[in-house]
Parts: structure tokens; C-alpha cells; sequence
């Protein structure tokens, strides 16, 4: 068993996780690949986010993390991305909102001037057993929050994006097989795919790129934070693998994404699945 069974009050913080995640704090070594690049990291807090933030400003990049809440998880965000010398603009607040969605990339651009990058991964998710316990409420909260704010920050960002930025969406492996417990969540994440699908023939015409990320289980707070503990404790199992991966171990495929060597790479959805296909 990878990890114990727990649970936290979502959205979950990594102070509480058991055990604690790996960011890539003290592994990742950047070697100049986003030098002077400015990126949108949302969900940057905890998990995938925060290993993206830290592995982007070893690149070079500087990076506005756009979070919900959890403050304390914001900050140690942003002091890793500092200890690497980089810039770091924290903002605050709900992403379901789509004023909020704009306010992030205005203080993107009030900070940096453009945008470069834009990881749009910032996620919910609840687990129920049958469609009639699932409140409409949090339908329609679900769906704006994973796939609506990737939609409206996009629109916002692309005036201040040039040839040569790219877009990246954190899709999922349940976009491909869905989980039914799971299902305000996978229909996001499919039209997440779909969306940057469209948006790599929509955008190829400005040289700007965009492609999408399909983790796995990956070990982050919003899993004890949402799911029932019998299946925290059996999380990851059902890979090849038989383990739940690491934040540090998606970001890497961000770091390409967002780099020029990704130059010719659009349209696409990367697994990072702990060796499980996808489509």
C-alpha cells in the first residue's frame, strides 16, 4: 500500500498529507529552458501545480500562482520559486468565477507585461455513487471551475500572448476511462482535451501552441479530499505501476510543453499514467 488511508476538508492542503508529496524541491535542476519567460500557473499551491511552479522557475521563468485558499501552501509555492531567483505573484480566489478569471491574467500582465505560458490545472472533483446524490450545485460548480476557467482564461490571456506561447490544460486519464464515481469530473477533463484539440488548429495560425496533460493517480490533497479513505489507501493500485506517481514526476512533460524545444509539438495529450494507455 502506497499511502495510508485519510481524509481533509477540500480543497485539502499539503500540511496534512501522509505522507507528504513530492514537488521536486529538493530533485529538479533546471538547466535555462524558460529563461525569461513570464507563466499563469493555476492550482499552483499543491500538487501538480506547485511541482510545475518550481520546476518553471529552475527554468527561468517567473510565475503568477493562482490558488483558492490555501494560503500557507500559496507561500511555500512562492518561496521556492524565489529561492530560485525568479518572481513570484500570488492571487487568490475562486476560479469558477469568470471575473476572477480575468483578474488573474490582468494582474498577469499588469506584473509581467505578457503572458507566455498558461497551465490552466487548478481542478475539483467529488466522489458519489449514483447521479441522484450529486447536487446540482456542485455540477455546475465542477464544471466551472475545470473546464469553464480554462475557456475564460484563455480568452483573457491571448491578447498578451505571442508567437511562440503556449497553452497547456491538465487533463486527465479519466478522460479516456472514465471513473463513474467520479463523473461532473471526467466530462471536464474529456472536454479539456477536446477544447485544446480545437484550440491547436484554432491558434496555429498565431504560433501560439497548445496541447494537454493526462496524468494518472497522482499523490496530491485533493485526493484524501475527495474520495472515501478505503480508496485513498488503495490509490495508484490500479496501474501498471501499482503506485500513485508524484507531482514531481508530471512536470517535467510541462517543461517541455511550455519550452521552445516543444516548438512543433501542438494537439497533443500527454499520458503520464504510470502505464496505463490512453487513446
Amino acid at each position: 500500500m502506497g499511502q495510508p488511508g485519510q481524509q481533509q476538508t477540500p480543497p485539502g492542503t499539503e500540511g496534512e498529507l501522509t505522507p507528504r508529496a513530492d514537488h521536486g524541491e529538493d530533485s529538479y535542476q533546471g538547466s535555462g529552458r524558460l529563461a525569461g519567460k513570464f507563466a499563469v500557473i493555476t492550482g499552483g499551491d499543491s500538487g501538480i501545480g506547485k511541482a510545475v511552479a518550481i520546476a518553471y522557475a529552475r527554468e527561468g521563468a517567473d510565475v503568477l500562482i493562482s490558488y483558492l485558499n490555501e494560503h500557507e501552501d500559496a507561500k511555500d509555492t512562492a518561496s521556492y520559486v524565489e529561492a530560485a531567483g525568479r518572481r513570484a505573484v500570488l492571487v487568490a480566489g475562486d476560479l469558477s468565477k469568470p471575473e476572477h478569471c480575468r483578474e488573474v491574467v490582468a494582474t498577469a500582465v499588469k506584473e509581467f507585461g505578457r503572458i507566455d505560458v498558461l497551465v490552466s490545472n487548478a481542478a475539483y472533483q467529488m466522489t458519489h455513487e449514483t447521479v441522484e446524490e450529486i447536487p446540482d450545485e456542485e455540477w455546475d460548480y465542477t464544471i466551472a471551475t475545470n473546464l469553464s476557467a480554462f475557456f475564460h482564461l484563455t480568452k483573457a490571456a491571448l491578447p498578451h500572448m505571442h508567437e511562440g506561447a503556449s497553452i497547456i490544460g491538465t487533463t486527465s486519464i479519466n478522460s479516456d476511462t472514465p471513473v463513474p464515481q467520479l463523473m461532473p469530473y471526467d466530462v471536464t477533463k474529456a472536454g479539456i482535451a477536446n477544447m485544446v484539440a480545437a484550440l491547436a488548429q484554432l491558434l496555429a495560425d498565431r504560433g501560439i501552441r497548445a496541447n494537454s496533460v493526462a496524468p494518472g493517480p497522482i499523490w496530491t490533497p485533493l485526493i484524501p479530499a475527495t474520495m472515501p479513505e478505503e480508496k485513498v489507501e488503495s490509490f495508484g493500485e490500479e496501474v501498471p505501476m501499482a503506485r500513485a506517481g508524484q507531482p514531481a514526476e508530471v512536470a517535467p512533460v510541462y517543461v517541455l510543453l511550455a519550452s521552445d524545444e516543444g516548438s512543433y509539438i501542438s494537439g497533443a495529450r500527454i499520458a503520464v499514467t504510470g502505464g496505463k494507455p490512453i487513446l
